[in-house]
Formats: structure tokens, sequence, C-alpha cells
């Protein structure tokens, strides 16, 4: 690669980490830069995508429908807007509740008497851009439209249900995009059936197409007459395709009679039924729901060793591969004793993002979009136990990966034996016959030398064919990481789990066909409305900044963090918590406040008198705690840092206060947001729950709080500003006098934030199972955090001790383990 190229891929990673931010940007910008040699995990954050002639193909699709677009209403990316008035409206165009425009984009009125029905068919066939209270923007995108199909969703179904819908008459680009795109998407599918790999379709001459490359012609196993006859026993008619056509000769293929797609997934078919009443919902499904069907399907085998070059040669054909579990016939795979308990009952929601997974009686492969606080877990967990097969379960961090555990013990009645963690602490015992195991990315992932007891789980891991892998966080790892993890791994079913499917970077799009499509996808809005989520308040608070804190900020020779640990600690930000905890003390809430800045934490924990957790604080500590939190009502307010946005459940807490957040960064504030969203009781009808974002005005903080919330406000979140919060003099909290704001100033000047940022990183990585990689020591120089509190009294203060690692004394292979 040349020097711009490495530049350029350098720039990228940099970008990458700084948007997500925290630990988790550091640790992947520091495994991307180490892996970045010939055959290492990251040569390149898009070459999965860029590599491939099917994302050339996708972004020509796309420029295909810009350009009609700007011929019907200008060029909308420079003017800013697009002029639609010469749309050719419907004579009853205001009784339909969808805008279809040239460019792809997609409007729903909230408020229509369809807008459920016409909601989940939107949220299948396309990405939802915006969801406010009364109009949602969506776009068709061609992996939206990959999606629609690969979950029995027909390209004239698409068209005639649009039209059904929309105000106006279908522009021709949208019905040629859509037609485009579902040429060949979803016609194939890569399915395992008793442990055999096929490639199946309902159309032949999809088949013949396919065998015409010559890997996929390669692969083949030819089929014996036994083979087709044993699969043609059951078939009574030759195949017949959705369209109506019957083809002549699929001798040559194994055919086969398969459950059709579930009647709760093809709901949207009483759509295009212009007579359709919502008041007629419940006849209509239950005359609908009564039968099962079944369809023909051909298919032909091929080697177990050459299934990637089969997927991949289909992906240059333009065929990607949807892949398909039938966990149900697989006798070769041991059953797992794994069933939900009897008091478990899942949510609406979570049976319909289910019913896209296993609609047609196998488990596809794919990602499940649910808000924080929604049950992704119990919704993996049912997906889990429905396989009933081996389970391997990949979390972001050890806490998490307790989390897990805990949560399979909960909702189902697996065995104790059955189910085992495996981080860089613990090492439970794993059953060598089918099981559970709960482990991290970078445990897996890990590519150098590992202790003996890490590398013998890994060869059992690596050993096993796994029903399902379950992908907690999906979103936040590179697309290389996950195909070293999948590669490495011999599984059957992926299912992805994330509150955020959002990046800066292009990788989202590679998970399509790395994981699967986006099979589901919930409206944090309507959760809310029935009783799912709590009611939230969204403030921003906007804190002048002290005058002298102000001038300090406006010297250039400030670094960065500085900077920012001005504007995190200015005393009119401080007297605003300082108010906004007092008050909902008072009303009883369960209160957390969060902050990055580990100085300005302990500044805030100190002064307010109150306890706080950030990554240097133990385990007992931080379990003590939080149990004091949920439980006793003298301890209503935890302040916390970073750590708090993942790892902890605290389903009491109705009430965050921020003051320091990571740059721009939308994910986190979702996931901070997440904290509180456990249903709450409420007797008024109100909001149960608030989220106070405290602002310096006319700082940096301005602008990356708006970043920051855009996420949030595309999911129909609305933040109220709020300048005055209490009337001046009102109230005197510890920084009113400016006394006391000099001596803070000088306090912040001194401060060493560097030091203080490394310590908490590092803490985070032990957390999250970075840097504790159980390693072989034997050979290697090793660094050893320790504290100096226990000898100087310097409580905080951090020291590296690196041992020479020269004059080691040699020790047998036997024994070496003992003085390790």
């Amino acid at each position: 690669m040349s020097g711009k190229g490495v530049q350029k891929q350098r720039q990228k990673r940099k970008s990458l980490a700084e948007d997500y931010g925290g630990s988790v940007g550091e640790d992947l910008l520091e495994y991307m830069e180490n892996e970045e040699a010939p055959g290492g995990v990251q040569q390149s954050v898009d070459s999965v995508g860029a590599s491939s002639n099917l994302s050339r193909r996708i972004q020509n699709r796309l420029q295909k429908l810009n350009e009609v677009a700007q011929s019907a209403g200008g060029d909308g990316e420079a003017s800013g807007y697009y002029d639609f008035s010469t749309l050719d409206m419907k004579p009853d165009h205001e009784a339909r509740p969808v805008w279809v425009c040239p460019n792809g984009r997609i409007f729903l009125e909230a408020f229509s008497p369809i807008y459920k029905q016409a909601y989940d068919f939107l949220v299948a066939i396309s990405e939802p851009v915006s969801r406010p209270e009364f109009l949602h923007e969506y776009k068709l995108t061609p992996y939206s439209l990959y999606a629609a199909v690969s979950v029995a969703i027909e390209t004239e179904s698409i068209l005639k249900v649009l039209e059904r819908l929309s105000k106006n008459r279908l522009p021709e680009g949208i019905v040629a995009f859509i037609k485009d795109c579902t040429l060949s998407y979803g016609k194939a599918k890569l399915v395992l059936h008793h442990n055999e790999f096929y490639v199946e379709s309902l159309y032949p001459e999809v088949l013949r197409k396919l065998l015409e490359h010559e890997h996929i012609r390669a692969a083949r196993v030819k089929e014996t007459a036994e083979d087709i006859a044993s699969n043609a026993s059951s078939a009574s008619a030759p195949p017949v395709a959705p369209g109506g056509t019957r083809p002549e000769d699929a001798n040559e293929f194994i055919q086969k009679d398969v459950s059709a797609e579930d009647q709760a997934n093809l709901q949207y078919q009483k759509l295009l039924n212009e007579d359709y009443n919502v008041a007629d919902e419940n006849h209509l499904g239950k005359s609908s729901g009564d039968q099962q069907k079944t369809v023909r399907t051909v298919s032909f085998k091929i080697r177990k060793t050459m299934v990637e070059q089969v997927k991949r040669a289909c992906l240059d054909l333009d065929y990607p591969l949807m892949e398909e579990y039938d966990f149900r016939n697989d006798k070769t795979i041991p059953d797992l004793e794994m069933d939900l308990k009897p008091t478990t009952r899942i949510r609406e929601y979570q049976e319909k993002s289910l019913s896209k997974m296993f609609g047609n009686g196998r488990a596809r492969s794919g990602i499940i979009v649910l808000p924080c606080g929604a049950g992704k877990t119990l919704t993996g967990v049912t997906a889990a136990s429905t396989i009933k097969k081996s389970c391997l379960c990949l979390c972001t961090s050890a806490v998490s990966v307790e989390q897990w555990t805990a949560q399979f013990k909960m909702w189902t009645n697996i065995p104790e034996k059955k189910i085992a963690r495996f981080t860089s602490v613990a090492k439970d015992y794993i059953d060598p016959d089918s099981g559970v195991i709960v482990t991290t990315y970078t445990m897996v992932a890990f590519g150098g030398r590992r202790a003996r007891a890490s590398e013998e789980v890994m060869q059992l891991i690596q050993g096993r064919e796994w029903g399902c892998i379950l992908l907690d966080e999906v979103h936040v790892v590179p697309a290389k990481m996950f195909r070293k993890v999948i590669g490495s791994i011999a599984c059957h079913c992926k299912l992805g789990l994330t509150a955020t499917l959002v990046r800066e970077d292009d990788l989202i799009g590679d998970l399509n066909f790395l994981i699967g499509p986006k099979l589901y996808e919930a409206n944090w809005m309507d959760l809310t409305q029935s009783g799912f989520l709590a009611n939230v308040s969204c403030v921003e608070v906007w804190c002048p900044m002290a005058g002298e804190f102000y001038r300090e900020y406006l010297r250039e020779a400030k670094s960065a963090r500085k900077r920012a640990l001005l504007y995190v600690a200015n005393p009119n930000k401080f007297t605003a918590a300082e108010f906004l905890i007092q008050y909902h003390e008072e009303r009883g809430d369960k209160i957390l406040l969060f902050s990055d800045d580990v100085f300005a934490l302990r500044l805030y924990a100190t002064k307010l008198n109150k306890g706080y957790i950030y990554g240097g604080t133990g385990e007992r500590e931080r379990m003590r705690l939080l149990q004091s939190f949920r439980s006793s009502p003298l301890v209503n307010v935890i302040c916390i840092s970073k750590v708090g946005d993942t790892s902890i459940d605290l389903p009491e807490a109705n009430v965050i206060i921020q003051v320091s957040s990571h740059f721009g960064s939308r994910r986190q504030e979702a996931q901070r947001l997440g904290r509180i969203l456990r249903p709450k009781a409420n007797a008024t009808g109100g909001f149960n729950a608030f989220f106070y974002t405290l602002i310096s005005t006319d700082t940096h903080e301005m602008f990356y709080s708006n970043k920051r919330q855009q996420y949030l406000v595309d999911q129909g979140y609305t933040f109220k500003v709020v300048t005055d919060l209490f009337e001046p003099g009102s109230f005197q909290g510890v920084f009113t006098r400016k006394e006391d704001q000099r001596a803070l100033l000088n306090e912040v000047l001194s401060a060493d934030v560097e030091s203080a940022a490394k310590d908490e990183n590092a803490a985070i990585r032990d957390d999250e199972d970075l840097s504790r990689l159980e390693l072989s020591g034997h050979g290697r120089k090793k660094k050893k955090l320790s504290s100096l509190g226990a000898l100087s009294g310097a409580d905080g203060t951090k020291y590296m001790e690196y041992s020479a690692g020269h004059g080691a004394k040699q020790r047998h292979n036997l024994f070496r383990d003992r003085y390790r």
C-alpha cells in the first residue's frame, strides 16, 4: 500500500476510535494498529466491502437512484432540499399514510389509522432515519431490500404494498431501483440439513446460473439416485415458483417440500386489499392463520470444505446466500437440555423479532435491534433455548459475561454444569457434549500465545460445532475482527444483538453479509407508549462559564484535555448538578451522575459527599456501593465514570445527570439513557425518568452535545433547553463564592489529567478482558501496575514496575506453570 493509502487507513482507524470513545475506542485503535501487518486482523478497515464486486454494485445502484432524484427534484445535497412538488398525487391521497419520494426517502404519517401495519411493513423493507411523534422518515437501501427478501417479502409484494400505501404514484426510478436490488437477492439460501450443506432455491434457473461459476460447480457433490428419490418421495408435483411459472425440468436437483413463511410475517399482505379495515383485523388474522402451508424447493449439495468459496462466488454473482439452519432435523449435534421456565414471559415485540428469525421453521442468521432496557438479553436467551444446541455467547466485557450467565440461569432451566464462563479470571468446567459458553470477543479473537488452560479451552471451542452464536453489542467491533472470530469457529446460526446500530465508518454494511441482514428493529416511542420503557424527560441545562475559568479556557497554550476539564469543572455547572441532586433526593429518586473525566468525577463526589465508581474501584467496594444504592433509602446518588455505560445494571435508577462525556459519541448517549429506560411505576401518567445533560455554554461541549443527541432525536426524543434552572441568588452551593471558585481553578490547573485518564483506561481494559488475557509468560517482559497508597498515603498514584527479563531461571515445561 502507498504512503498515502497507509495514512488514510490510519486516519480511518483514529476516527473510528474517537467516535466510539472510552476504553472501546482506545482498545480498537490499539488492536488495529498492532494487527496491521499482512495476515493480521486489520489490514484495512473497509477491505471486506470495498474488495467485493457486490459492494461496487451497491454503490452504483445508489448513484443511479441519486441521479434520478436530482433530475426529478434538483440537487438536494447542494441546495439542502429537494423540490418534489411535481409528484403525481392520487385523488384519495389524504386517506393514504405514505409519501414515496424519487430519492428513496419514505415518509409515514404516524397518526394514520393503519400506522401499525404500515410501520411493520416499512421497517421490513427500509432503514429508519428519523421517527418523531407525528411523521417518520425511512430510506430504501440495497441492504434493507436484501433483508426484506430474506424474510420472504417478494419484489411484486413490495411494489404493490407501496403503491397501495403511497399518496403519490410510485416514481419510475423507485420501481427500477427495487426491482434491480431484489432481482437476485434472497433467491438462494445456504441451508445446513442433517449436517450437510445445501444451496437451496425456489427457482431451478437460479441454481443453474450459480452452477455456471467454476468454483460453485467444483464444490457441488453430485446427487445419487437415492438422494434424489429420498427427497422427492414426499413431493407430489413439480416445484412452482411464486410468480406462477412451472419449470419444466428440475430433476437435476434435489426436490423437497419445506415450511412456508409464518403468517405472522406476512401480515403486510392484508394491505393489498383496497377495502382493508383495521376493525376487521381480528377476523382476518384468524382466517389467515389457520392454514399451515409448504413450498417446493430445489437444491444441490456442496462440500463442507468449500462453503466459504461458494459464498464468495455467490457474492460476486450478486446472489448473496441467506444462511439458514434446519436445527430440528440436525441429529449430528447433541441437543442441549434447556427450556424457558414456565414463569418466563416474552413481550410482543420480542416475539415479533424472533418470528423473523424462525419464520419458516429454520433459524436465520441476522441482527435484531432493540432499545436499551427492552430485553435484548432475554431475546437472545429465547433464541438459544429454541435452537437447543450448543451456544457460544460473545460479550464486550467480563462484567457482561457475568450478566449473561446470570440471565441464562434466571430465564431457563439449564443445568449448572451445562453453562460455563471463559474469561481471563473465570474458567468454569465445560461439558464435553453440549452446553453454553459465555466469553468475550477478545478471548476468542486473540491470536498470540496463551496459557495452557486458555489454549485448551480455545481448542475445545474451535473443535466443536456450535448450533448458534450470540453476538452482544454487535456494532462495536470492526468487521475484520468478526471475520476472524466467525472464521475460526464452526457455527450454523449467528444472531447479533444491539441497541444502537450506528457507526461513523462504513462497516455497518459489512455486517449484513458477515452475520446476516437486520431482521427486526423496534420503535423506541411505541415501546414507551406501550409501557415497556420508561417515559423519559430529556433536558439540556446551559451553564455559563465562570469568568476566570473561561479566560483560562481561551488560552491557546492549554491542551485539549485541560480545556475539557475546565468546562467540566465549571463552577456554574457544579452548582447546577448540586441543585438537581438536592431536588431529586427530596423526591426520593435514585440518581446516577456520569463523568468521563476521572478528576472531575472525584471532585463532584468528594465535594458532594457521595460515593463514586470508576475503573480503579475494587470489585468489593463496587458491589457494596451498588447494593446500597439498590436497597438503602440512605444511598440515593452514585457518581460513576464511563464504566457504567454498559456494564452496570441498576433498574432502580430513574435520574441521570451527565456532566462529562466522550466528545460526540451518539452510541454513548443512547447507552447512558438506557440506564434509566427500565419501566417505572407512574401514578400520574407523566414523566417517570429524567435525563439531564449539563453543558458549559460557548465551548466545544455545545458542538459535541448536538452531535451526541442526534441519534436519540431520530428515535423521537426531544431535548428541552433550560437556561434558568433556579433564580439567581436563591441557591447557595459549594462553589458560589468567588474565593472558592479561584481555589477550584488552581486545583484544576495543577491536576494531572493525563495520568488519571491513562489509569482509568487501563482499569477498564482489565474489565473488558483486553489487558488481562492470560498469556504464556515465558521469555517475555512484564509490566505491573501497583499502588503507592500503602507506602506513602498518596491514594490513586500509580507507578510502573518493570522486570528486567534477563537472568530468569529456565524451568522444565512440566513445572513451568507452578512458578508462573
